[in-house]
């Protein structure tokens, strides 16, 4: 018995398992349409800068290249180019681990030419510290290192400061392996 105002009606009821099939395999194909994008939602989610806030010396050119650095590694760097000393004591860093700028980021001080790589680590390990410092200008580390430099490579640490102002090695660079 078909309705001859509907020819579709005629088709759904001779197919019946047409009808059965789409019911089961819409939903999952839009599940699976879900489940692809997933991977891309996520990732666009974690590709949004880290705000880091910086205070340099107008003039210091490794302080920029090591804002370069910081920007070509995914952190949104808002600079002040007014010094570093005023920040550094409102901070609470001692002055025996200054460097040439200084940088906020997640609350956090970060002190000197720190590698991108260990401020991530610092965010994702998020102990109970004041930050990161690489006192003085160790040729080599981020800003600090490239052709101007010679392409040499100083060994230097990448210290973690407590709030007492008391420091442990978070991480160390070009050291030679002790025989």
């Amino acid at each position: 018995m078909t309705n001859s105002r509907n020819p579709r009606s005629a088709s759904t009821a001779a197919h019946p398992a047409r009808r059965q099939w789409l019911t089961t395999a819409l939903p999952l194909l839009g599940a699976g349409v879900a489940v692809a994008l997933l991977p891309g939602l996520s990732r666009a989610a974690t590709n949004t800068p880290t705000p880091l806030e910086v205070w340099k010396d107008p003039n210091c050119g490794c302080c920029q290249d090591w804002v370069d650095h910081m920007q070509a590694n995914g952190f949104a760097v808002k600079v002040h180019a007014t010094g570093n000393n005023a920040v550094r004591a409102r901070l609470g860093l001692p002055q025996k681990l200054g460097s040439c700028h200084t940088a906020l980021v997640g609350g956090y001080v970060v002190e000197g030419h720190v590698p991108a790589s260990d401020v991530r680590a610092l965010l994702q390990q998020k102990p109970k510290a004041l930050g990161l410092a690489v006192p003085g200008m160790p040729v080599g580390s981020p800003g600090m290192d490239g052709p101007a430099y010679g392409e040499r490579r100083d060994p230097y640490d990448v210290l973690l400061v407590a709030r007492d102002g008391s420091t442990r090695v978070f991480k160390s660079y070009n050291k030679k392996a002790s025989t």
